[in-house]
């Protein structure tokens, strides 16, 4: 088989494309993963469902007569921008969990999620905020909860138990700062600020694929993918303007190439814990730009069978092209 690429980090603003080609890179057959696309069959991870579940989680907080504990309203910014390291955390857990084919079997999967954001929120220097609710709203909110987190955890669960032998992990996640900023950005804004929080295990073994459109088009996209209660939905969710703005307003994904001094990689200093001893070391990811200016993912929503052969080819091409160029990157290190 043709070395394929282990990991690969699909970055990028809002509604840029980032779902839409995960979309289509699960409907490609095996033989096309290989050979046009440099990739396994792919096993995905996001954390935009943490996102959605810390919206439904201070949702159901209100209907109890309880504060929120992650936004500051139901359509506005977090209240601790600390949480965008938070959610690293948990998708560094839920990588550890592919690649040991680790599954959790619990008897309340709401409450495992609980868990988990309050354990993810310490690692980012952050308070717990689930555990010191009184232990009758959080069974009722486990409650509330538990079916939407049954199910994901069931997701999780068959993931795991697939292995990540011969596969593909791809992680999606958007990341920026607020419009007119100057770079670098301020932790822990930013795809730098995730880069010093995914785990060296991610690290080791990424490239980046980043889609590339201007901050004025991801809004647009942003307003024209929404649909009525379809927030919990990857293609379909809309972010509030005041996020798009102040979180998603400019990102810095050209200034960390530019900074490498190469066109095709990204540099990441980091210091790591080996053999009891915590060192320097630079991580070398190569990183491809899928130039969506020109939109080719937005044909993705509609159902296959109305999906046209040039809007297929248009974004077959540009993604073989820019995958094949990370495997050439991965292949010189």
């Amino acid at each position: 088989m043709a070395q394929i690429l282990d990991t690969v980090l699909l970055f990028s603003l809002p509604a840029s494309g980032k779902s839409e080609t995960r979309t289509y890179m699960a409907s490609l057959t095996p033989e096309q993963c290989v050979t046009d696309m440099a990739m396994g069959p792919t096993t995905q991870l996001d954390d935009y469902p943490y996102v959605h579940f810390m919206h439904r989680i201070d949702d159901e907080l209100l209907a109890l007569g309880q504060s929120y504990r992650f936004y500051h309203g139901p359509n506005r910014p977090f209240q601790d921008d600390w949480t965008w390291a938070m959610l690293i955390e948990l998708l560094n857990e839920d990588y550890d969990d592919l690649i040991h084919g680790r599954q959790h079997h619990v008897a309340s999967a709401a409450q495992l999620l609980f868990d988990r954001m309050d354990a993810a929120r310490i690692k980012a220097q952050m308070r717990p905020v689930l555990d010191e609710l009184p232990w009758k709203v959080r069974m009722k909110l486990a409650k509330a909860l538990e079916a939407e987190c049954r199910e994901d955890l069931d997701a999780r669960n068959r993931q795991a138990a697939q292995g990540a032998e011969g596969r593909t992990i791809v992680i999606e996640a958007a990341r920026g700062g607020a419009h007119g900023s100057a770079f670098p950005l301020t932790p822990p804004r930013g795809y730098a600020s995730a880069f010093q929080t995914l785990s060296p295990a991610i690290l080791e073994r990424a490239a980046v694929l980043y889609i590339w459109v201007d901050p004025a088009e991801s809004r647009r996209k942003n307003i024209e993918r929404g649909l009525p209660n379809a927030q919990g939905s990857i293609l379909h969710h809309s972010v509030p303007m005041e996020v798009m703005l102040g979180q998603y307003g400019c990102d810095d994904m050209a200034w960390l190439i530019e900074q490498s001094g190469h066109p095709d990689r990204i540099h990441v200093e980091r210091i790591v814990e080996e053999g009891g001893r915590f060192v320097p070391k630079t991580y070398r990811l190569p990183a491809a730009r899928f130039d969506n200016r020109q939109d080719k993912t937005t044909f993705v929503r509609k159902p296959r069978d109305q999906w046209q052969p040039q809007e297929v080819k248009a974004m077959h091409d540009e993604l073989s092209r820019a995958l094949q160029t990370l495997r050439a990157g991965r292949s010189s290190l």
